[in-house]
């Protein structure tokens, strides 16, 4: 991989820390939490079809013009969004917009790290033996009430920050390099174990046994769709920035494909870790944080060797939750360093600060609710459709097809660019206004 037109930041070292890094971004508590449940509740390999036929689509559309636009600017979410526009003479248009998005990057960073440090503390309740001492809802409970995680939340912080001080594109490759290999390991190793367990067949068969007549159902599209876009990351921000720390010779569409594969690899190791598990001790499948903070414990609690199984799960949930964080920081870091001409440690230390003093008056469950639903509800899918029309219609396809044809060894099919525009940048319109009736499809 060459490194002609270096980011002041550096670049990626290779094709597939590349790759890693963006698995890392997209790899997240939706996986884990919403997936596996929605995966059975919307008719099983029915649902599935739908969902890899919608990550098929959002990932070599939709990530490629991220990753694209991000290299062809040789910046993130602001100058990438003044490029754009600059195009149609509206470059202070373009700037301006471009916040949009990354306050939902910010925003969303904000509440993740509230949620990544409960699963800092589970994981330290998991060690202790403190968490399967008394009630796993009454742990949760006082870790979400104000100031209930405050420890544990400004940890995160401080973890996410120390990786990004120590460096930008390398430092974010070298930690996805070792976090994300370690998370498949670790949740694969569970999924191994929950396969021996009585009764675990039930969750397979919730899971997987096709259930065609939901098809005919409109919310399992929707949900489909939703939980294919959300999960893939695309913000119109935080991909850009990765994008823009590419060498010239990468493929970007192919990359884009295989961070969609591992994405989706992801979400179905998650669902064979526990819908086999919650099937068979007979506890009732759910989604959210109850999911993942109530309800998992207590099945750890019953089996054999629970207590390191849970630290093996939450040691896992947690590379995934910092990898994301890390992705939302930069992509603020990046636009704060090149818009304000801050160094590096003065952005990074900022980004911190903000996070953490806005964090710490949301760590009670309500407010933290109310706060990521805003977010993601409302700023990250509007940040989307504004990425999605300032790249294949305010740039045009013409433009954003010569950049992502860099790097192949063949051109672009002529169809990609009219499903880019007459299918892609439509469905993020439509995501959005089906988020704001469903209160979330992501």
């Amino acid at each position: 991989m060459k490194h002609e037109h270096n980011h002041t930041n550096g670049s990626f070292s290779s094709s597939l820390g590349f790759i890693l890094a963006c698995v890392g971004s997209a790899v997240g508590l939706g996986n884990i939490w919403m997936f596996p449940y929605r995966l059975g509740q919307y008719g099983g390999a029915a649902f599935l079809l739908l969902y890899l036929g919608f990550v098929a689509l959002f990932g070599y559309v939709g990530l490629s013009a991220e990753f694209g636009i991000g290299r062809m600017a040789r910046t993130g979410t602001l100058g990438a969004y003044r490029l754009c526009w600059n195009a149609r003479g509206k470059e202070k248009l373009g700037g301006a917009l471009g916040w949009i998005p990354l306050l939902g990057s910010m925003g969303i960073a904000i509440g993740y790290s509230i949620i990544i440090g409960w699963v800092l503390r589970s994981l330290w309740g998991s060690i202790s033996g403190s968490l399967f001492a008394g009630d796993a809802g009454e742990y949760f409970a006082r870790a979400t009430t104000a100031f209930g995680s405050l420890g544990w939340h400004l940890a995160v912080v401080a973890i996410t920050a120390l990786v990004l001080l120590s460096g930008a594109a390398i430092m974010i490759e070298k930690s996805n390099k070792v976090m994300m290999p370690l998370f498949f390991a670790l949740f694969t190793l569970l999924a191994l174990k929950v396969a021996f367990l009585p009764g675990a067949g039930e969750g397979y068969r919730f899971l997987f046994v096709p259930r065609w007549e939901y098809l005919a159902d409109p919310n399992t599209w929707v949900m489909a769709m939703g939980q294919a876009f959300f999960s893939l990351s695309i913000t119109g921000s935080g991909m850009i920035v990765y994008g823009s720390y590419l060498a010239s010779d990468v493929d970007i569409p192919s990359a884009s494909i295989r961070t969609a594969f591992f994405d989706t690899l992801a979400a179905l190791l998650s669902a064979l870790v526990i819908m086999p598990a919650v099937f068979a001790y007979g506890i009732a499948p759910d989604k959210g944080p109850s999911l993942m903070f109530i309800t998992i414990p207590e099945i750890f609690r019953q089996m054999p060797m629970g207590r390191l199984l849970s630290v093996v799960f939450f040691v896992s949930v947690l590379f995934a939750g910092i990898s994301s964080l890390i992705n939302m920081f930069e992509a603020v870091i990046e636009s704060w360093q090149q818009r304000f001409a801050l160094s590096r440690r003065a952005a990074v230390l900022l980004c911190a600060a903000i996070c953490a003093g806005v964090g710490v008056f949301l760590e009670a469950d309500p407010l933290t609710g109310n706060w990521m639903d805003f977010v993601t509800i409302i700023v990250i899918p509007f940040g989307a459709v504004l990425g999605a029309f300032s790249i294949y219609f305010v740039l045009g396809r013409g433009r954003i097809e010569e950049e992502l044809n860099q790097g192949r060894t063949k051109p672009l099919p002529g169809w990609f660019g009219k499903l880019a525009r007459a299918f892609y940048v439509p469905l993020t319109c439509v995501i959005f206004v089906l988020g704001l009736v469903y209160h979330g499809i992501g």
